[in-house]
């Protein structure tokens, strides 16, 4: 299986994934980019667990969107509500990686850590 490039900003971290070995851990969908950074030391604030109904894991789709799981209604709603989305906003626990992607993470703080480590 081919691997993929997923790129987090404004960490500028890129991680090499394998399809193969999701899920690397338990935090949100497997191969979610919220997995994927979690389980890269790349914290990505998630109040809700990974579930997709809190928004706090918002990211924004800087390339890649197509290399993306659909969008369902569900997410949509919730990130309506988030501030400072945009039209290439995801939540990270539902976002599934399927290609090469690069992703900016709003507010990032390198000293936010999720509670969910």
């Amino acid at each position: 299986m081919p691997q993929y490039n997923v790129t987090f900003k404004p960490v500028d971290k890129v991680v090499s994934v394998d399809p193969d070995e999701f899920p690397y851990g338990s935090h949100g969908q497997p191969g979610s980019l919220l997995d994927i950074a979690l389980a890269n030391d790349i914290p990505i604030e998630c109040a809700c667990g990974g579930v997709g109904v809190c928004g706090t894991c918002h990211v924004i789709v800087e390339e890649g969107m197509d290399n993306l799981s659909a969008t369902e209604d569900d997410e949509f709603d919730t990130v309506d509500q988030v501030p400072g989305n945009a039209l290439n906003s995801r939540l990270a626990c539902l976002a599934v990686v399927g290609g090469d992607v690069t992703v900016s993470i709003p507010g990032w703080n390198r000293n936010v850590v999720s509670e969910h480590e």
